[in-house]
């Protein structure tokens, strides 16, 4: 997540700076050419360019807020985890019916805890492990690219790779062990949770309205990483975001033949007028492309991202906090205008 108020010059360049090569390439040679060859025939009329780049837009705009409303949903969801977590172990100590087994009960507490500590980790580390569509798993100059962006994220973090560590820490070395033997780890985890609270309503430690109140709030647990899942695994449509590129390359391509002509008829001086122009006019929809492309995967562990790390860690401090302890980590600090 960037965390500066504005999208600085920086990140800007980032993101669409090599852009601004080959688009300056292209506007110089339509300008060269028509300067020196004065080819009529390869000039389009102003009107037809501006109905493409009117439509591209409503179409690009359609693909921004497509994308902005999975990156939202995808807060939301975190957010409501934070609540839950709250929720859940406050709700586990204090249900107490001061019966049953009392003797082990902050050692299962305890235990408990701790292990939904470890599903947030495994949960959101889950949730980075790239898909063939994103933008980190795509070939050549695209995808060196972004892993190279994404390796920069995990050297300014030190907790970013840090989950088998965190899993050692809260799990018991039984079940960390169980890691590779399932192929949705949060999951059995979470199942885990509902096992050991049943046991604590079947000794009688909690009442039968406790245990469905703390079973409710792992149901959420599983609503919420179903959700999220959907949107890791669910693209948005390729039928959109395909042809919006498409018309995007279609607009481009053509918007020096229509610019060329129109400044020439300032002059001679004209023509070369038109290439910063056509640039800039091209680079702002190549931006609005570049940023409804990002936008719509918020798991892909880039800097446009939900700060998963830094929820997580806000989560665990809470709930240690909540069991008595004192050693708590520290929080996740934003780098360079980033928060992951």
């Amino acid at each position: 997540m960037i965390t500066t108020k504005y999208f600085n010059y920086k990140q800007i360049f980032n993101l669409a700076g090599v852009h601004l090569i080959w688009l300056t390439a292209w506007c110089s040679l339509v300008a060269v050419v028509y300067y020196f060859f004065q080819w009529e025939w390869m000039i389009i009329p102003w009107v037809p360019l501006a109905l493409i780049g009117t439509a591209e837009a409503f179409y690009v705009g359609f693909k921004n807020n497509q994308a902005y409303d999975r990156l939202w949903e995808a807060r939301k969801i975190w957010g409501g985890i934070v609540n839950s977590s709250r929720s859940f172990v406050s709700m586990l100590y204090a249900f107490n019916t001061e019966q049953g087994d009392q003797q082990n009960l902050e050692e299962i507490r305890k235990k408990i805890t701790y292990r939904h500590i470890a599903w947030l980790y495994q949960f959101r580390e889950q949730l980075l492990v790239p898909t063939e569509w994103e933008h980190i798993s795509l070939k050549r100059h695209i995808g060196a690219l972004n892993v190279k962006r994404h390796r920069l994220i995990k050297a300014g973090f030190p907790d970013y790779s840090r989950t088998p560590i965190f899993l050692h820490k809260y799990l018991s070395t039984e079940e960390f062990t169980l890691q590779s033997s399932y192929r949705n780890f949060a999951t059995y985890l979470n199942a885990q949770q509902a096992k050991d609270i049943n046991a604590l309503k079947n000794d009688g430690v909690i009442s039968d309205f406790n245990q469905t109140q703390l079973q409710a709030c792992l149901n959420q647990f599983y609503d919420f990483q179903g959700q999220a899942e959907r949107i890791k695994k669910f693209p948005s449509p390729r039928q959109f975001a395909s042809t919006a590129f498409v018309f995007n390359v279609i607009l481009i391509m053509l918007l020096p033949l229509g610019l060329v002509n129109e400044f020439a008829k300032l002059g001679h001086w004209g023509i070369w007028t038109s290439i910063p122009f056509c640039v800039v006019i091209g680079w702002i929809y190549i931006v609005m492309e570049l940023v409804g492309d990002y936008t719509e995967n918020p798991f892909g562990g880039l800097m446009f991202d939900i700060p998963m790390l830094s929820i997580c860690r806000t989560i665990e401090i809470d709930l240690l906090q909540m069991m008595g302890e004192e050693n708590l980590p520290e929080p996740i600090a934003s780098k360079n205008g980033v928060l992951v």
